[in-house]
C-alpha cells in the first residue's frame, strides 16, 4: 500500500480506541527502522483530524550518559538493561495519562544538550489527547500495560546499518556506526526479540523495508 494509506488506516485504528483518558500509542522499532519518521507523520494526520497529539520520545527518557555504559559503550545488554529510565517514563508521562492518572504529565525526563536531568513545566492534557510515542523497546514488561495501541516497525536489522551510515555520515564515520550497530544496537535487538516478541505482542506491524510502500498487518492478520 501506500503510505498516505498506511497513516490513513493508523489514524483510524488511533479513533477506535475507547478509554476515558488519553490515548497512549506506542510506536516502536530497531533503530533506524523509521520510527520517529512514521510518528511524525501520524501526528500531522491526527492534528488535521482535530485531536490534541502529545508528541514525544524514548530519547528523551535517557540516563544521563555517565549512568548508561556500565558494561561498556558497545555492550548489548547494555544497551537494553542500562539506558533508559523506565521509571521516570511512567512516572511523569505514562502513568499521568493513563486510566488512574490526572493527566498532568512531562514530556522529557533528560536533556540531550546538558546531558542532565530535566524537569520541563507540568502541562495538562485534554480527556482525548494522544500521546504518539516513539522509540525502541517499548513493548519491554515495564511498558507494555501503558499503551492503548502497540505499532512495531519491523525491517530487516541489516537495513538498519545502511541508514544508520546515511544518517550520521555529518558526525560518525562509517567503520564507527558500523562498530555501533553490529556490537551494540542489532545484538540488542536481537535480545528484545527473544526476550518480550514484540512483532508478536503488536496490534500492528508496519514492515518498512521500502518506506515508499509500507506494508501493514494487523493483529487479526498475524
Amino acid at each position: 500500500m501506500g503510505r498516505d494509506e498506511m497513516l490513513g488506516r493508523l489514524a483510524e485504528a488511533v479513533g477506535a480506541v475507547t478509554v476515558a483518558h488519553p490515548t497512549r500509542v506506542a510506536i516502536d522499532g530497531p533503530p533506524a527502522a523509521g520510527k520517529t519518521t512514521l510518528a511524525d507523520e501520524l501526528a500531522v494526520v491526527l492534528r488535521t483530524q482535530g485531536r490534541d497529539v502529545i508528541r514525544a520520545t524514548i530519547d528523551d527518557f535517557l540516563f544521563p550518559r555517565a549512568q548508561r555504559y556500565p558494561r561498556g559503550e558497545y555492550s548489548a545488554e547494555g544497551c537494553y538493561f542500562d539506558t533508559h529510565d523506565y521509571d521516570a517514563l511512567n512516572r511523569v508521562l505514562l502513568d499521568p495519562l493513563g486510566p488512574a492518572g490526572d493527566r498532568r504529565f512531562q514530556h522529557a525526563a533528560y536533556d540531550h544538550t546538558a546531558d542532565t536531568v530535566l524537569s520541563p513545566p507540568i502541562t495538562t492534557a485534554s480527556a482525548d489527547a494522544v500521546l504518539v510515542f516513539d522509540g525502541v523497546f517499548l513493548m519491554r514488561p515495564e511498558l507494555f500495560d501503558r499503551w492503548d495501541l502497540r505499532i512495531f516497525v519491523s525491517i530487516a536489522l541489516e537495513k538498519t546499518v545502511d541508514r544508520a551510515v546515511i544518517r550520521e555520515r555529518q558526525v560518525s564515520s562509517r567503520s564507527d556506526v558500523e562498530r555501533r550497530w553490529r556490537e551494540r544496537y542489532i545484538p540488542s535487538q536481537e535480545l528484545y526479540f527473544a526476550r518480550d516478541r514484540p512483532a508478536d505482542r503488536a496490534d500492528f506491524i508496519v514492515h518498512n523495508d521500502d518506506p515508499q510502500q509500507p506494508f501493514l498487518i494487523s493483529a487479526r492478520e498475524h
